[in-house]
């Protein structure tokens, strides 16, 4: 796209507004974990937010929606009905990210309590806006779901791709400099420490040079496996189910199910076992 196409691309649409977009996710979170983050401190008050936090999302939320529709040339989808069938997706994730909550609180021993974890964790930050970006993308929301996953990258330096499929009991430790690639998928029970990239190896192009889009290049983490910080992983490769990737590593080849993959003497080493994370 030339200078004069993005000038002309800038006035034809406005798109949706980040700043609402934030209060959005903010209602989101609360409605997820009652309590947490209404702005009543008052335990009798709170659970009086719900019903009004509800309304005002929903509200939010289609006005939004009808903005990234319009941004993207589709002028005939209803999105009241995409910001009604969003609200009806609240309760299932609560389910996913209270096991998230309940992930990293089994897996770090420093952890004091679960409302700790809730309250202070950028892992669980960005795997909040991820899961509801995650949804809204599932319902062809465009444009909004990446600004919510870029509004937790901001704010973690965690970057997931809200096109990215993760399973349940999914924890990130520390988090800082986490690469989740758009086509990725990671099973259940997986823990990744920080700086873990998982990304694409190479980009096809098409006959004009082009990178093709919504090609499969993103690595596949099958159930319980851990990826120590800094470890890197990029194409379409399946980490099986049970493996331990060290720190440090680059891997561009399938690791077998159960493996341990270190560094040693400039080396890789694969044998069997399960890393304690």
């Amino acid at each position: 796209m030339s200078e004069n196409e993005i000038y002309r691309e800038s006035f034809r649409q406005l798109p949706p507004s980040a700043r609402v977009i934030k209060q959005i996710v903010e209602l989101v979170r609360e409605l997820v974990f009652p309590g947490f983050f209404c702005d009543e401190n008052e335990p009798e008050v709170r659970p009086m937010c719900t019903p009004e936090m509800e309304k005002r999302l929903c509200e939010l939320l289609t006005e939004q929606i009808r903005v990234a529709l319009a941004y993207d040339g589709q002028h005939d989808v209803d999105a009241d009905a995409i910001a009604k069938s969003f609200l009806l997706s609240i309760p299932e994730l609560h389910r996913q990210m209270s096991l998230d909550v309940m992930a990293t609180y089994d897996g770090d021993p420093a952890s004091k309590s679960l409302g700790e974890i809730i309250s202070c964790y950028p892992g669980i930050r960005a795997i909040v806006n991820y899961r509801m970006a995650h949804r809204l993308l599932q319902l062809g929301v465009p444009l909004i779901p990446r600004i919510i996953t870029e509004q937790a990258h901001s704010e973690t330096g965690i970057d997931i791709h809200p096109g990215a499929v993760i399973g349940n009991w999914f924890a990130i430790d520390h988090g800082t400099g986490v690469v989740i690639g758009e086509t990725s998928i990671i099973g259940d029970h997986v823990k990744i420490y920080q700086g873990v990239t998982l990304g694409a190896r190479s980009f096809p192009l098409d006959e004009n040079g082009k990178p093709i889009k919504n090609n499969l290049r993103h690595p596949i983490l099958g159930d319980n496996v851990i990826v120590y910080s800094n470890a890197t992983i990029l194409g379409r490769v399946n980490i099986g189910n049970g493996a331990t990737i060290g720190g440090n590593l680059w891997v561009t080849e399938d690791v077998p199910e159960g493996a341990v993959l270190v560094q040693a003497d400039r080396k890789y080493l694969v044998g069997k076992g399960k890393g304690n994370g």
